[in-house]
């Protein structure tokens, strides 16, 4: 089994985060928001993960490190493409090419999801999907009465189905999907401007290839700030019996309330911290505040009450009280915007 990530995205909407780090590289409760995806998606197949490929930008070798390490960890092989234009989602994954042999799962790096089945390798594939209110955003499948998707609908502005394509796929042949994606790019099939997987996707099926839905028990998303540090309060929450306090915790007359993620050589002093806070290592939080919120590493806060942010790395924040959303290395303390 392989493993494809597309990643290559800029992250724009979640500036200033990724300003430094690529978005599926930042941090939640103790991982990468890549790392978490790919141990789920480990956790539904039968068999070892071989291979997983990671299509990039020009992030450097630091992140390519990163990402090999992420594919070592569950026992695979990491290897990286690169994109080095947007021009869509067929074109994305194409860009990994050698690699689309065999069975092989493609999973786009903004989503999370949770799900509690193994994957069912004999079918010719799975597309993910969950039934969403408003689908116009969204590419979209239509079933029919015995449950095969009969149609593929990128972003329909007039209804024909509610059941959104989370950005998860399996393929027991990869070599077909292949097959496609170089068509769509020969033929310069274009839909919306860009090279769309749908469109492969239903190419496949005119030729006789049969998808079945896959569903998850929830689906997350990691676009913007708001939309992160809400996925992050729903993972602490489904995961809340993993998610333990360390031992050797540095806490001085203070509170924390559970579901939390605390790293190393963090130090807690008068304060409450908590429901849905990462705390990452080296933070130091003193006579502060803080709940459903993302910490990063090396960072100092104080005299501050805050909630429903996300904090970056080795920033200094002092008498604050308000959502925040600081970018790594910054200072932010009382008199200043």
């Amino acid at each position: 089994m392989r493993i494809i990530i597309p990643m290559a995205g800029m992250g724009k909407r979640m500036r200033p985060h990724t300003l430094v780090t690529p978005k599926p590289l930042v941090e939640f409760a103790g991982k990468p928001m890549v790392h978490h995806i790919v141990e789920e998606l480990a956790g539904t197949c039968n068999e070892p993960i071989e291979e997983i490929a990671f299509i990039i930008g020009n992030f450097g070798k630091k992140v390519e490190d990163e990402l090999v390490a992420v594919a070592e960890q569950v026992g695979a092989r990491g290897k990286i493409y690169y994109q080095d234009e947007p021009l869509g989602t067929a074109h994305a994954v194409l860009c990994a090419a050698d690699s689309l042999d065999g069975k092989l799962i493609v999973a786009f790096a903004d989503t999370l999801f949770k799900a509690d089945f193994v994957l069912d390798e004999e079918k010719d594939s799975v597309i993910w999907v969950q039934q969403v209110d408003d689908p116009r955003a969204f590419g979209v499948v239509k079933l029919n009465t015995e449950g095969l998707i009969t149609d593929f609908v990128e972003k329909p502005q007039e209804f024909v189905s509610d059941l959104a394509i989370i950005g998860i796929y399996y393929f027991r042949d990869g070599q077909n999907l292949k097959k496609e994606l170089q068509y769509l790019i020969d033929n310069n099939i274009k839909e919306k401007g860009e090279f769309q997987l749908t469109n492969a996707l239903e190419n496949m099926k005119s030729k006789g290839l049969s998808f079945v839905p896959g569903k998850v028990i929830e689906w997350l998303d990691c676009g913007n700030k708001n939309a992160t540090v809400y996925t992050h309060a729903r993972w602490l929450d489904l995961g809340k019996e993993k998610f333990k306090l360390p031992s050797g915790l540095k806490r001085e007359n203070s509170t924390i309330v559970e579901p939390c993620y605390i790293g190393k050589d963090v130090e807690i002093t008068g304060s409450v911290v908590g429901p849905f806070v990462s705390v990452a290592d080296g933070t130091v939080i003193r006579n502060s505040v803080i709940r459903n919120s993302i910490i990063q590493k090396n960072t100092s806060i104080e005299n501050s009450v805050i909630g429903n942010s996300m904090i970056g790395n080795s920033v200094v924040i002092s008498n604050k009280m308000q959502d925040l959303s600081v970018g790594d290395y910054s200072v932010m303390t009382s008199g200043e915007e």
